[in-house]
C-alpha cells in the first residue's frame, strides 16, 4: 500500500491508499494543493485524474477516501454526511470509488474550514 499525508489547517493526517491503477495514479501525481469544500463531515476537492473508473459505492465508513469520477474530485469521509445511513455511516450523493483510508482518528478534519487549503504529499 502507498501512503500519503493530508494536511489542512486542522493538522496532518496519514492515509493508506489501496493497490489499484487509480490510487497509483493519485500517488504518482503528488504533491498536490487545492481548496477544499465541506459537506457535513466530508471534505471534497477537485483533483483531476485521467481515469475511466466509474463510481461503485455510496455508503462508506468514517475514514474512507474515495474518488468521485463525475466531479473529478477526491473525497475524505470523516463522519456523518447530510445523507447518512440509519446506522450513521456516511453516504455519498453520487457513486464514488473507494481508494483508501485515513489512519487513526480523523474527526479533527471538521475544523479544516470550507474554502481553506489542503495539501497532499507522498509519505514513506
Amino acid at each position: 500500500m502507498s501512503k500519503m499525508s493530508v494536511r489542512t489547517r486542522a493538522g496532518t493526517f496519514m492515509a493508506e491508499l489501496e493497490r489499484s491503477d487509480l490510487s497509483d495514479e493519485l500517488w504518482l501525481s503528488l504533491p498536490f494543493e487545492g481548496r477544499l469544500n465541506m459537506l457535513g463531515d466530508q471534505i471534497y476537492f477537485e483533483l483531476p485524474l485521467e481515469t475511466s473508473v466509474k463510481g461503485d459505492v455510496t455508503v462508506l465508513e468514517a475514514g474512507d477516501i474515495a474518488y468521485w469520477p463525475q466531479a473529478r474530485a477526491l473525497c475524505l469521509f470523516f463522519g456523518p454526511t447530510p445523507l447518512s445511513a440509519e446506522d450513521g455511516r456516511p453516504v455519498s450523493a453520487y457513486p464514488v470509488k473507494r481508494i483508501g483510508r485515513l489512519l487513526g482518528d480523523c474527526r479533527a478534519l471538521e475544523r479544516s474550514g470550507d474554502g481553506s487549503f489542503i495539501h497532499l504529499e507522498k509519505a514513506f
